[in-house]
């Protein structure tokens, strides 16, 4: 037995359960909702409420001393390096501007449509990824704001889901684990939990908007009400130290659709959907025939200036990938 299963098991027996055990049964009591969601909100409002210098990721060095010297690493960013997809995001690297951050997100998501054997079905494929591509590094200022271009930044918990939070009987948080993906990002990239209502996060995109923006408001209810009680400063949009009141940024961030920008970033397999079904429309509204055909027509052709020869070259990887996933899967059903 892995340490990793020992450690739950212990925090289990000691510290209640976790969270994704009751969820499915229990997800629609209100008081267990509010004691979560309160208890959630305090947890953010405390490790958000020191603004730090630079977008990264903690490491304690050879003296011991805990440092802001990593690069910011998601879970999303190993993912790609175990597939042998190269990042171009050094191990030292930090970020002093949001600017240079989201540009290098969408590199790596460039990065996976060049380098990933299986990243593209066909030609209308490549087309329809890379113009949604094109178009992240195009539209992303009109997300975030300038006056934080340069932060503040906040200490950030990436991977936050239902299995990373330990519960009591009465849904009281009693302990967090696996905060390796824990790093320090733009305050505007602060989310809701996506996992609110059970969906993906492409679902929540296409057709599950509205079950998932009650759900939100509840959410956003109780971390207003405890950001006010606080800083108590319920008429005022920022802190006693000048830093902006998270509540506010979150609740803007979804007014302007940054909420959905940065989930795209998060997702390497759900950002074209997010991409066409909750970014475009917001530019497109006064000129829908730009919808489709004649957006996929021009866009491309901007992604890269070796457009063409990635298409051809994407097509025969394809290709190889399929005949290669054949022989697997015909050497392992052939009698012994």
């Amino acid at each position: 037995m892995g340490a990793g299963y020992l450690l739950i098991e212990y925090i289990e027996e000691t510290q209640g359960e976790m969270l994704s055990n009751s969820w499915p049964e229990k997800q629609y009591d209100i008081r267990l909702r509010t004691n979560l969601f309160r208890d959630l909100s305090r947890i953010l409002l405390s490790i958000g409420r020191i603004a730090l210098p630079k977008i990264g990721s903690f490491v304690i060095d050879h003296n011991g001393f805990l440092c802001l010297t990593n690069r910011p690493l998601s879970l999303e960013i190993q993912e790609l390096e175990n597939e042998e997809i190269p990042t171009n995001i050094p191990r030292d690297c930090t970020y002093s501007t949001v600017n240079s951050y989201v540009m290098d997100i969408v590199g790596f998501h460039d990065s996976r449509v060049r380098h990933q054997p299986n990243a593209i079905n066909d030609l209308g494929d490549y087309i329809y990824q890379t113009s949604a591509l094109t178009a992240m590094r195009t539209v992303f200022p009109s997300f975030f704001k300038q006056e934080f271009s340069r932060g503040p930044f906040v200490f950030t918990l990436t991977d936050l889901h239902q299995s990373n939070i330990f519960v009591d009987k009465d849904w009281h948080i009693t302990s967090l684990v696996d905060l390796e993906w824990a790093c320090t990002r733009p305050m505007e990239m602060l989310r809701t939990p996506t996992w609110l209502t059970n969906k993906a996060c492409d679902e929540i995109a296409e057709e599950g908007q509205e079950e998932y923006d009650k759900m939100r408001m509840e959410f956003m209810d109780i971390l207003t009400a405890e950001e006010e009680q606080r800083f108590s400063c319920a008429a005022s949009a920022s802190n006693h130290d000048g830093k902006p009141q998270l509540s506010v940024v979150m609740k803007q961030n979804w007014e302007l659709g940054t909420f959905w920008y940065t989930l795209a970033l998060a997702s390497p397999t759900g950002l074209f959907r997010l991409f066409y079904k909750q970014i475009q429309p917001r530019f497109i509204k006064y000129c829908p025939e730009h919808e489709h055909d004649a957006f996929q027509q021009i866009m491309p052709w901007y992604w890269a200036q070796d457009w063409a020869r990635v298409a051809a070259n994407k097509i025969s990887d394809r290709e190889d990938y399929d005949v290669r996933l054949r022989q697997a899967f015909e050497a392992d059903t052939s009698p012994e």
